[in-house]
């Protein structure tokens, strides 16, 4: 009866467990889906190098209608920017020259992990998104970190407050409460730990039990 009782408890946590998990990976995995992030990396941490990686990062985002015009998807969007990689490329080198220096700067899409981020009203989770990269120099320095497309970063490079009603106009409700309650999803993936771990053990012990009778 015990062995019985622990594996209906097993199967119930297991369908919590699985219920929280698929959920919130779900609307991630959606959100990144539709997301090009991008990724500067400045010459050094001197004073001189960081301001000119900002620099950059404002010309770029300043250009990004020219850049994607109206992609509508993430497909759309990085197309646009394979196309005009050597545009993107030319913008950046034009703000180094302005700028009075002679680094050479590369630009390239690629796939690669993120951290979670803050940008203002929205939080953008930690997982895999394509993102456009740019090397300033030995690419030794600080990087920085935003949203290309959708464009929720323009705001904060034009030194305004960004807002969330922005990104409501691209994502849908489950996505836009995930930017913006980013408490919500922690503590149901804390939850999920937690149930994983009580798994483990409820298993461990329906092992012992079975193996004792």
């Amino acid at each position: 009866m015990k062995r019985l009782e622990l594996i209906l408890l097993a199967g119930l946590l297991g369908a919590i467990l699985y219920a929280n998990v698929s959920s919130v990976s779900r609307t991630v995995d959606k959100l990144q889906a539709q997301v090009l992030r991008l990724h500067i990396l400045a010459n050094s941490d001197s004073e001189e190098d960081q301001a000119l990686k900002l620099a950059v990062r404002d010309r770029l985002l300043s250009c990004s209608e020219e850049l994607f015009g109206d992609a509508q998807t993430l497909e759309e969007a990085y197309d646009a920017a394979q196309s005009k990689l050597d545009r993107i490329r030319e913008i950046a080198r034009q703000v180094v020259q302005e700028q009075g220096f002679t680094y050479d700067v590369e630009a390239e899409l690629v796939e690669m992990p993120f951290d979670e981020r803050v940008y203002e009203d929205l939080t953008m989770p930690a997982g895999e998104y394509e993102a456009l990269r740019i090397t300033i120099g030995e690419a030794e320095g600080h990087n920085w970190w935003c949203v290309m497309y959708p464009p929720l970063c323009i705001p904060a490079a034009e030194s305004v407050r960004s807002d969330a009603d922005q990104a409501e106009a691209y994502f849908d409700q489950g996505e836009y409460d995930l930017l913006t309650n980013p408490r919500r999803y922690r503590a149901r993936l804390k939850c999920a730990e937690v149930f994983s771990r009580l798994w483990d053990r409820i298993r461990e012990s329906a092992d012992e039990f079975e193996k004792s009778t």
